[in-house]
């Protein structure tokens, strides 16, 4: 048996071991949360400098922005143009509607935490998207017609599909929203 040379080795191997599907990204999803946080929590360090005028919480992000990278290579190890970038947003914005979704079910409004919920959860899709090679830039960003996407019908995923109030086609978002569903299974051991 080969002899593990450190805590990253450890832990990647341990996470490898997990994937018997190579499109089980349970870890990849823990992780991806934990990112979310982290982008939280340099928010937050800006707002209390902010608010209490202590420059020692704005001297806590770079090392809290430092860890948010490392755990942000480990996603997205290569990327083109701004795909860093858009990552980390949606990340963040996928996380800021989840929170005003809790606040919206904790006061009892329902309808509007659902809806943000749902808008969450397509930001999070999306990312994946962006990250798997689902999405394809250009002179605008298209769906890719891949194999690796579950599909329930014989129909290609770059259909042209009615389009919401914004713009985004809600037949695609529905695929990819089912192809994260499947791929991502964050009870698998």
């Amino acid at each position: 048996m080969e002899k593990i040379k450190n805590v990253k080795e450890f832990v990647e191997k341990l996470d490898n071991a997990k994937k018997v599907n190579p499109k089980d990204l349970s870890s990849d999803q823990d992780l991806t949360i934990g990112i979310m946080n982290l982008i939280s929590i340099e928010e937050h360090l800006m707002f209390s400098g902010a608010k209490t005028g202590k420059k020692e919480f704005y001297d806590l992000i770079n090392d809290v922005r430092e860890q948010r990278k490392q755990m942000m290579q480990k996603i997205i190890p290569s990327y083109e143009g701004e795909v860093w970038c858009i990552s980390k947003h949606l990340l963040a914005s996928s996380m800021r509607l989840f929170e005003v979704g809790t606040k919206a079910l904790a006061a009892g409004n329902k309808k509007d935490a659902y809806d943000l919920f749902d808008k969450s959860y397509g930001l999070y899709c999306m990312f994946w998207g962006l990250n798997m090679g689902m999405l394809n830039g250009g002179t605008d960003v298209k769906w890719v017609k891949t194999s690796n996407v579950p599909q329930k019908q014989e129909e290609p995923v770059c259909t042209l599909e009615d389009k919401d109030e914004v713009g985004v086609s809600q037949g695609r978002m529905s695929r990819l929203k089912s192809w994260v569903k499947n791929a991502v299974n964050c009870c698998i051991e």
